[in-house]
């Protein structure tokens, strides 16, 4: 348990001290904001550039982990749709909201670092097969529900067109697109590239930590906290638990690969259902507290899954 915390509390106090610079203003609001974009737009798609370069597809892109995986998210996001309705009384578009924040995990500023940490380079081509297909696939799914619920709905062909616009300018995407290009090339990059690609993704653990800390100060508990902490369970917990129930017992998979994909599916909510719910005005106090609480819990649920995940436990 002691190796399980020297883990954990490194990237949680990362992301500690970027919230209390920011919160007695050592470091400024507008640094954070400067500090996300430089991890979103050219650190992290380094990285995944890099990671799509080195990967062997052949033992990378495994459907037994990555179908269970976005099987776990599909259910969270239509449990927490139903639930929102049914037991908050929420009306369609706002359940829907609270279904997107049950379902989209923060795979890049959280999932790489704590993967990396836990288990080394090893479980990086599995967390990158993942997280290829995770905003697009997610964000889409999203939009197309929300379009086909809300009363006051768009044709549908443009909230497909909007997905599609925000999916082609998200530059992660970029990252992975390009990489598995020049995978797929063969391509050789010359060693001064090599060691920009390098530099560049050795600053996204400590500076997408920094500032995700940071930018959780714009964000403040409120009243309906009750349903967040439900949406935050299927985050922290549902999601995670089918992951492994899928992956494990029902295809087979090797527990010591398996759980690269359950632990990416217990990490907490991402930024993105904050965004999600702003862009369509409905139910952001609900993704905000989401966002807070599975942060907050995630320090303590996924030191829990690294020990059901550890080879003494299994």
């Amino acid at each position: 348990m002691f190796a399980i915390f020297n883990i954990v509390i490194p990237v949680f106090a990362i992301v500690a001290l970027g919230n209390l610079a920011v919160r007695f203003r050592v470091f400024p609001t507008e640094g954070v904001r400067g500090l996300v974009v430089f991890v979103n737009n050219f650190a992290a798609p380094c990285l995944l550039f890099d990671a799509m370069l080195r990967s062997d597809f052949g033992t990378a892109f495994n459907l037994g982990i990555i179908g269970p995986f976005y099987a776990g998210a599909l259910f969270s996001l239509v449990a927490g749709t139903v639930i929102a309705i049914r037991i908050f009384g929420n009306k369609p578009g706002e359940a829907v909201s609270s279904g997107f924040a049950a379902m989209f995990s923060n795979t890049v500023l959280l999932g790489i670092p704590i993967l990396q940490r836990a288990y080394g380079d090893a479980a990086l081509p599995v967390v990158f097969s993942i997280i290829a297909f995770h905003a697009p696939v997610l964000i889409t799914l999203g939009m197309v529900v929300m379009e086909l619920v809300r009363r006051d709905a768009a044709p549908l062909h443009r909230a497909l067109g909007s997905a599609a616009l925000r999916i082609l300018s998200n530059p992660l995407l970029w990252g992975v697109a390009l990489g598995l290009l020049a995978n797929a090339n063969k391509l050789v990059l010359p060693e001064p590239a090599l060691a920009f690609l390098a530099m560049m993704s050795a600053a996204v653990l400590p500076a997408a930590l920094f500032g995700m800390g940071g930018a959780l100060n714009e964000y403040r508990l409120a009243d309906n906290w009750p349903q967040a902490l439900a949406m935050a369970t299927f985050q922290l917990v549902v999601h995670p638990a089918i992951a492994w129930v899928l992956m494990v017992p029902v295809l087979g998979v090797d527990p010591a690969i398996a759980r690269y994909g359950v632990l990416l599916a217990a990490m907490p909510a991402g930024i993105n259902v904050y965004v999600f719910a702003t862009y369509y005005k409905r139910g952001v106090n609900v993704a905000t507290n989401t966002l807070l609480i599975s942060t907050a819990a995630s320090i303590v649920t996924v030191s829990a899954w690294l020990y059901v995940l550890s080879p003494a436990s299994s």
